[in-house]
């Protein structure tokens, strides 16, 4: 049984721990997207989230709790000035880790772990619509069509007339839902 054993011990000494957790941090904070291994990534939220959180108010005392854990000037500068202010209103949640697969040489399950709120790709829908259609097919359902092929709809649909291309539209719309 593990009872009141906070922490992951990732397979190091406690000092060794302690440097680890201190480079990954400095590493999160100066680049904002670490790529590591996931046991690595989960030691690592609960090390530096707290140290966000002191973070958000600028105070010496805080200052000098936050570079206990980092020893690094630098990190401490980018989180108290940019870091801080971009998660100032968030009450936590700080990180986010996402599961990469698998490393060739040794098999290791690799995560990345980024702060949220440096994120600059937007989050997938998650409409609940089910799958994002078929693997199979030609891929009609979802795909964008290119400049090209808009230029050819419209020409078509003036070919035909008002009536046609509302015809047309009737189609393409069952075509998505389906």
């Amino acid at each position: 049984m593990r009872h009141r054993k906070k922490g992951k011990k990732i397979g190091r000494t406690s000092s060794h721990r302690k440097r680890t957790l201190q480079a990954l941090s400095n590493a999160l904070i100066e680049n904002k997207r670490i790529t590591t291994t996931v046991a690595k990534a989960k030691a690592l939220r609960p090390f530096v989230e707290p140290l966000i959180t002191r973070a958000k108010e600028d105070t010496q005392h805080n200052r000098r709790q936050v570079f206990r854990h980092l020893q690094n000037k630098e990190a401490i500068q980018e989180l108290f000035s940019e870091v801080s202010d971009r998660v100032g209103d968030r009450p936590g949640g700080y990180t986010r880790i996402i599961r990469l697969g698998q490393r060739s040489g040794d098999g290791a399950e690799l995560a990345m772990i980024e702060l949220v709120d440096y994120n600059d790709v937007p989050p997938a829908d998650a409409g609940g619509s089910g799958s994002g259609g078929t693997r199979r097919g030609s891929g009609k359902g979802r795909r964008q069509p290119s400049e090209q092929e808009q230029e050819e709809q419209a020409s078509s649909a003036e070919r035909k007339g008002p009536e046609g291309a509302e015809a047309d539209q009737d189609t393409e719309s069952s075509d998505e839902e389906g």
